[in-house]
């Protein structure tokens, strides 16, 4: 099979507020940086297929996809969409690609939350009507703390250690030019907030954030014509556990354990620990412990007090800052952590992990291996 490069990248936005462009202008800035940034690429011409990771309740227009192929070039061209998680998209397009079906696909996502004026409902929506949204609870975050709560009641964890990820994470986000909510913070100042949801604070939650994002793939035989310096994806893998909670493993993230062992498997992957940096989904401070250990790594809580995953230390977790610092932009999440590694490894690292998680109430994880 053909392997699969990341030749282009391009994003807009990432402000709490986007408010001089549509959802549709920011996805063209997006492009039209992608494009640049993949050696002047013509999408009318050298782009076999074009994928949009967007879903219409985010979008508040009945079948959103119709406003995809125009602001990324793909009018009258193939184009698919996902529902689902950017990252899902980018494994549609790597199976484009290793099918033979194209050698290049350009994927796209994007999200503009602030144009939601019913956030909440829209999330309780994606609640099981039967077991969940009939229990009418105010906070949608409350599947979360109780996921987190049944992750600390296993005893590694503390509340203290849920401080440390928003503490190391809000300050990795000061190196990062698409981190509004960056912040130079240490634990015992998020420790002294008042909890908005039992163990959370407002600073254990990423907020939601304005943001459009673009990746060019390509296979091995036209790689370099577009980039000197190509990304490779080694394996891919994505899962969904039941959005049932009487079903679901909360405590644990069993969607990203499953999403893991196939792209290790497809990558030929023995220990996520000979990876130089991890990017994995934080969007509530318990989420980044969870998620690590789904990856595949040991001793989670204690690596984090020894500082095994700070900027700069033996295994770099989220050193661009995280869903924390920049904030989660919907759909467009999965990409926004593919970016930041891919940004990461053109500064001169070597591989890493990216491990993405649509959000409750979907269960829904990814997972890419990349190398430079």
């Amino acid at each position: 099979m053909e392997k699969v490069a990341v030749v282009g990248v391009g994003w807009y936005g990432f402000s709490p507020h986007v408010h001089d462009l549509s959802f549709r202008e920011m996805m063209f800035e997006a492009a039209s940086r992608a494009y640049y940034d993949a050696g002047g690429m013509d999408p009318r011409k050298d782009v076999d297929t074009f994928i949009s990771c967007q879903e219409d309740f985010w979008e508040g227009i009945s079948i959103s996809d119709e406003f995809a192929p125009d602001p990324i070039g793909g009018a009258m061209r193939p184009t698919m969409t996902v529902a689902g998680d950017g990252l899902q998209g980018v494994a549609h397009g790597v199976m484009q690609i290793t099918s033979g079906l194209a050698d290049v696909v350009v994927v796209e996502s994007h999200a503009k939350p602030s144009d939601i004026i019913t956030f909440s409902d829209v999330v309780k929506l994606s609640e099981d009507p039967i077991y969940v949204r009939s229990a009418k609870v105010p906070n949608i975050h409350f599947v979360a703390a109780l996921d987190a709560t049944k992750f600390l009641s296993r005893g590694k964890a503390t509340r203290a250690d849920l401080a440390e990820v928003v503490s190391k994470n809000k300050s990795a986000g000061l190196s990062s030019s698409k981190a509004p909510y960056a912040a130079r913070i240490d634990k015992d100042y998020v420790l002294s907030q008042d909890y908005v949801l039992t163990p959370f604070t407002r600073l254990d939650i990423a907020q939601p954030v304005d943001a459009a994002i673009v990746v060019v793939l390509a296979s091995e035989t036209v790689a370099r014509r577009f980039s000197d310096t190509p990304i490779w994806i080694h394996g891919i893998g994505f899962a969904t556990d039941s959005s049932n909670l009487e079903l679901a493993t909360l405590g644990e993230a069993r969607y990203m354990r499953l999403a893991a062992e196939r792209a290790y498997l497809m990558a030929g992957v023995e220990s996520p620990l000979k990876f130089r940096g991890i990017f994995v989904d934080d969007r509530y401070s318990h989420k980044e412990l969870e998620h690590l250990e789904a990856l595949g790594i040991t001793d989670v809580v204690e690596k984090l007090r020894e500082g095994y995953f700070h900027p700069g230390s033996y295994l770099p977790v989220n050193p661009k800052g995280g869903l924390l610092a920049k904030g989660y932009p919907l759909e467009a999440s999965g990409l926004s952590l593919l970016l930041d590694a891919v940004e990461y490894m053109r500064e001169g690292e070597e591989s890493a992990i990216v491990g993405s998680w649509r959000g409750f109430f979907t269960f829904t994880g990814s997972v890419a291996v990349m190398s430079r």
